[in-house]
């Protein structure tokens, strides 16, 4: 009986430069595809006023607690899935679910930004400035190829105090205001360069959808608060 032999992987610190170019323009191509279904699905959810109904009024008291209970599990799920396995169909499956969860979470924000600017105004604006910031960290990290691996304990007690935060506003019903989108734009920007510097230093040559979905995750925490910003200034 014959062998199978399996492919070889190798730390893309230790790849050739034409290898981690390969690597990385794999990873950015699946953020980019990622993106591009986020907004597909999120056309085809709007389309439907019984899901916007629905989805708005999940947003109140602890309904809105159990829709952040159900994303972050989803969250979890295609993360260590992802890292998990080595079957790409597994990979691209959670792939595929975390990206309709996210879809499915904004939808409440979305529609928002859409009736408080009569259209697409503030989603272009947000989506650009969000862009613009992720494009920022992600050549910092490359330029200066600093490793920002410190930042996870960082992120990790500034996740838990935010989501104490929203749990606490949550049941006693106070609003957070625009200080608190700030600060999680902020810890979402360090979720990017730790995102980014992971790409660099912890992933192997087979490992961008992984690395892909940690990335597409940090961007769209950063796309939530940045609109939730713009939607508060109006």
């Amino acid at each position: 009986m014959e062998n199978i032999q399996q492919p070889q992987l190798t730390p893309v610190a230790a790849l050739s430069d034409d290898a981690k170019v390969a690597f990385y323009k794999k990873t950015y191509s699946h953020v980019a595809g990622g993106v591009l279904a986020f907004f597909i699905a999120e056309f085809i959810l709007l389309q439907s006023t019984t899901v916007i109904d629905f989805m708005l009024s999940m947003t109140q008291g602890w309904r809105w607690l159990i829709m952040l209970g159900g994303f972050m599990f989803m969250t979890n799920y295609a993360e260590s899935t992802a890292l998990k396995t080595s079957d790409k169909n597994k990979q691209y499956m959670a792939y595929g679910l975390y990206i309709l969860a996210e879809a499915i979470i904004f939808i409440p924000l979305i529609y928002i930004a859409m009736v408080y600017s009569g259209g697409m105004e503030l989603i272009n604006q947000a989506a650009i400035v969000t862009l613009s910031l992720f494009g920022g960290l992600t050549a910092v990290v490359f330029v200066t190829k600093k490793d920002f691996s410190f930042l996870r304990s960082i992120l990790t007690i500034g996740f838990f105090i935010a989501l104490g935060l929203i749990i606490a506003g949550t049941l006693f019903g106070f609003d957070l205001g625009l200080w608190f989108s700030v600060g999680m734009c902020v810890l979402a920007a360090g979720s990017i360069l730790y995102q980014t510097s992971n790409l660099i230093n912890k992933y192997t040559n087979d490992q961008y959808i992984p690395a892909a979905i940690g990335l597409f995750a940090s961007l769209m925490l950063l796309f939530w608060y940045v609109l939730q910003i713009f939607i508060s200034r109006d």
